[in-house]
């Protein structure tokens, strides 16, 4: 689904430039209207805090709890949350040559920004770091593609997926600069990588049981043969993109009807649900409904909990009738 994923970005895009300078990737807006929302744990309510005709999608909360990040268009952007300037939009200050997906984060302590892009000198989606505000981004992972995910709590490991001659796999590679660790070996198709708080699991979605469902490794890998993988899920849903809550007691993750083969553009019947997160020892898990919607690609790719826990951020969708196909 990567590949397809990078395919519909190649075809919905163009290259505009003047001669003498760097041309930059402007994607074509497709017709969907989006609605940034938050989900209250408590109250079990939803609130829209952003909506557009544009695509934005994989909401990240900031560290301070003062905004949430997005994306859309290749830009990056804060939708601001304080109540004297809620829903106000501030672009990132990401170079225009870099168009940026949805797979991005800030470091646990809020001074640094990791996320994946296009350049005009890349083949495929490659990983960057930058300045929390999005400024001064250098390369760290130079081979494609490659689609950063999460941080590990101690700020020192970026977690992601790539393909290496073969299926996607999970990879993590040192904040600082350095080689590549493959995580998994399977050669089933591994996405989504979440770091637990705690840095004990990397959680992550495969179809390695067959249909797609919640797997966890320990943070230096699955071992010989994938040995260390442990599974979570086990259900006739397909479940991908799972999130621990900071407080480490919750993981929300998103689930297509059964039978869907990729995490789909976007869809009618998609579920975000809910378990306790799993303790040292896995035992069956009641998982919980939140809701129902139009959603897929981009409703919560990454890591998107408050920093209180108490509310997590996502994406829903609707398509807007009437409106051309890019």
């Amino acid at each position: 689904m990567r590949r397809k994923v990078l395919a519909a970005l190649a075809l919905a895009s163009v290259w505009a430039g003047v001669a003498g300078q760097t041309p930059v990737r402007t994607p074509v807006a497709r017709p969907y209207r989006s609605r940034v929302t938050v989900y209250d744990l408590k109250s079990k309510s939803t609130r829209v805090i952003y909506s557009s005709d544009d695509v934005f999608e994989a909401p990240n909360w900031s560290p301070d709890g003062k905004y949430v990040l997005v994306n859309s268009k290749g830009r990056l952007f804060r939708i601001l949350l304080d109540t004297t300037a809620q829903g106000a939009l501030q672009q990132l200050n990401v170079p225009d040559e870099y168009s940026c997906n949805n797979d991005k984060a800030f470091s646990p302590d809020g001074k640094m920004l990791a996320f994946s892009a296009l350049t005009p000198s890349s083949e495929g989606s490659r990983v960057f770091l930058a300045a929390s505000d999005g400024s001064s981004p250098r390369l760290i992972v130079p081979r494609a593609p490659s689609f950063f995910h999460g941080w590990s709590p101690d700020g020192r490991w970026l977690a992601y997926v790539a393909m290496r001659n073969g299926p996607y796999a999970l990879y993590r590679v040192p904040a600082a600069g350095g080689e590549e660790e493959r995580l998994t070996s399977k050669g089933s198709y591994d996405d989504g990588p979440d770091y637990a708080p705690q840095g004990r699991w990397i959680y992550f979605n495969s179809n390695r049981s067959g249909g797609w469902d919640i797997w966890r490794i320990p943070p230096d890998g699955a071992g010989p043969n994938d040995n260390r993988a442990e599974q979570v899920t086990n259900d006739e849903l397909e479940d991908w993109f799972p999130h621990i809550s900071p407080n480490g007691k919750w993981m929300v993750f998103l689930s297509f009807p059964k039978g869907i083969a990729g995490h789909s553009d976007r869809m009618e019947g998609v579920k975000l649900r809910l378990m306790r997160a799993p303790g040292s020892r896995l035992k069956p898990a009641q998982i919980q409904v939140l809701t129902t919607f139009f959603g897929g690609q981009g409703t919560i790719n990454v890591n998107s909990w408050s920093p209180s826990s108490e509310r997590f951020a996502f994406v829903s969708y609707e398509p807007i009738a009437g409106a051309p196909k890019p």
